[in-house]
């Protein structure tokens, strides 16, 4: 978490420059997210998580099918989408993603960028941006409980942070620079890396 942290900081960071950010809407979504990955990350200490990960795995194999063949998914002009529902379920998902992240991890900033596009109409770009936010405070969430509860292996957690720091950067720079189809392009192959993480843990992993 600490070097998620770090990396989705600075480049929320410098998305929070260059996209119209609905900042309102996002408070709301944070301070639920955060208090929602606290939770999942004190519930991951009592239960174990493997049962769920099957059925996110078949998720994330449903989303990368859905937007690898509409090939104008988060490509089109945003739609609009009335205030009520864009509070109504932002507040939904924040409760339920940020549990999600604290309880297993992988895939949440996917699963934001999915939502931020099918839900609210926004394209790659804006929903990247958005994700980002929203991640941070799923992120400190997780740590506050983790920090108190002595699971942070600093030694590892600090010179990851450095690089995801330095992968952020670039990484951040570059979505901006050449936008939503190149945003696209790596939404895919972040979701098939991850896929073939939750892969390993269940069917390799001992």
């Amino acid at each position: 978490k600490i070097p998620s942290l770090t990396g989705t900081s600075i480049a929320a960071f410098q998305y929070a420059f260059k996209v119209n950010i609905r900042w309102k809407l996002l408070a709301a979504m944070c301070s639920i997210a955060l208090v929602a990955a606290y939770a999942g990350s004190l519930t991951v200490t009592l239960v174990s998580n493997a049962f769920i990960k099957p059925l996110f795995l078949i998720t994330l194999i449903a989303v990368f099918i859905y937007t690898y063949t509409k090939k104008d998914f988060g490509l089109a002009a945003e739609r609009s989408v009335s205030l009520k529902k864009q509070y109504s379920w932002g507040m939904t998902m924040a409760l339920l993603i940020g549990f999600y992240d604290g309880f297993i991890g992988p895939g949440t900033g996917s699963f934001l960028i999915l939502f931020f596009i099918s839900m609210l109409g926004f394209d790659f770009l804006k929903a990247s941006a958005h994700a980002k936010l929203v991640n941070v405070s799923t992120n400190i969430g997780s740590i506050l409980f983790f920090s108190r509860s002595g699971h942070i292996l600093y030694q590892y957690a600090i010179p990851m942070a450095v690089c995801n720091f330095t992968g952020a950067v670039i990484g951040a720079r570059l979505a901006i620079l050449k936008g939503n189809k190149f945003i696209r392009v790596f939404f895919l192959l972040v979701i098939t890396v991850t896929i073939i993480r939750f892969g390993y843990d269940i069917f390799v992993k001992k």
